[in-house]
Order: C-alpha cells, then sequence, then structure tokens
C-alpha cells in the first residue's frame, strides 16, 4: 500500500474532504465511460502519500456497486518495489459532473475534481482535492505536450493553486 502519514489522515477527517476549492468548477457533461482505464500521472503537488514515488498510474473500473473501482500504483526507488493503493469513488451529485469522493482508508472520503478534460479524446485532464494542496495532471500516456503542461499550470496558478511546487512524474523505467 502506498505510504499515508497520521497527519494526513487526520487532515481528512478534519477538514472538510468533500469540499473544492473555491476558485475551481467541475466539467460538466463528463463521461465515465471515457474516463475508465488507465491514467499516467504526469505532474502533481507533494503530498506524503506519493513522495518518493515514480511511474504512478491511476486505473479506474465500474464497480459491482456502480460506483468507481480505483487502482493507484507507483514504484518506490528506494524501496524498490511497486506500492498499490486500492481504492473507491463514488459522484457527489450528478454523474454527468466530474465531481466524485474517492475513498482509500474505509469510511473517509475526499474530493476528487476533474475541472479540465480534454472533451474531444479523453486524453488529459486536470483534477483537484478539496483544496488548493491537492492538484494533479493526468495523460493517457507517460509523455504528454509542452503545449497541454503549460495550459495546465496557467489555468492551475490562475486558479490558486502553487504551481512553483509541481512535481514531474519520471516515467523512464532505465532511471
Amino acid at each position: 500500500m502506498m505510504r499515508i502519514s497520521l497527519y494526513t489522515l487526520v487532515a481528512f477527517i478534519l477538514t472538510g474532504c468533500l469540499g473544492m476549492p473555491e476558485t475551481v468548477t467541475p466539467v460538466e457533461n463528463f463521461e465515465l465511460d471515457r474516463y475508465l482505464g488507465k491514467w499516467y500521472e504526469i505532474a502533481r503537488l507533494d503530498h506524503s502519500f506519493e513522495r518518493g514515488l515514480e511511474r504512478i498510474t491511476a486505473e479506474y473500473s465500474i464497480r459491482d456497486d456502480g460506483g468507481v473501482s480505483v487502482i493507484n500504483r507507483g514504484y518506490s526507488i528506494e524501496d524498490d518495489e511497486w506500492k498499490v493503493a486500492e481504492g473507491k469513488a463514488y459522484f457527489v451529485d450528478d454523474v454527468n459532473i466530474g465531481y466524485l469522493k474517492v475513498s482509500f482508508l474505509g469510511p473517509f472520503y475526499g474530493s476528487y475534481v476533474v475541472f479540465e478534460i480534454d472533451q474531444e479524446g479523453y486524453e488529459y485532464a486536470f483534477v483537484s482535492g478539496p483544496d488548493t494542496s491537492y492538484l494533479w495532471l493526468l495523460s493517457r500516456t507517460p509523455n504528454l505536450q509542452q503545449e497541454i503542461i503549460e495550459k495546465f499550470k496557467r489555468i492551475s496558478k490562475e486558479l490558486g493553486f502553487d504551481t512553483s511546487q509541481l512535481i514531474f512524474v519520471n516515467h523512464d523505467e532505465n532511471a
């Protein structure tokens, strides 16, 4: 399992984890069927549960109860092993709005807000958590065009995220 600190657990419990930054608006016309499958994490803000991990991916599939199964994987160079976290997600409101709640810790849920997506091909997504300290850029491929990365940085900065702190994920298996 990915490392989750006690501090992160307490922060999830004490904060309204199903909120979102005031500046963020979830995408409308969200199509879960198109979102399912494997995504590569291209960039993120730092958090203890992903610290030290490379080649991070997230895979989404439908659960028997209608929710979404989430499997996050990341390779720890320090431990020379894959870390895996399994979770579940459900829509907070309408299934056509990119606003879900996700849990990797039993009954505790946090926000998962898709606030920008490539509507044409679902090739990239910008995702937030409950506040501006949670931010991810996801892609269907381990490499993304620089113009999309620049768009992500520009929009995220405009929305109040500290893009100077972005971590770009290494997906090179030979590194």
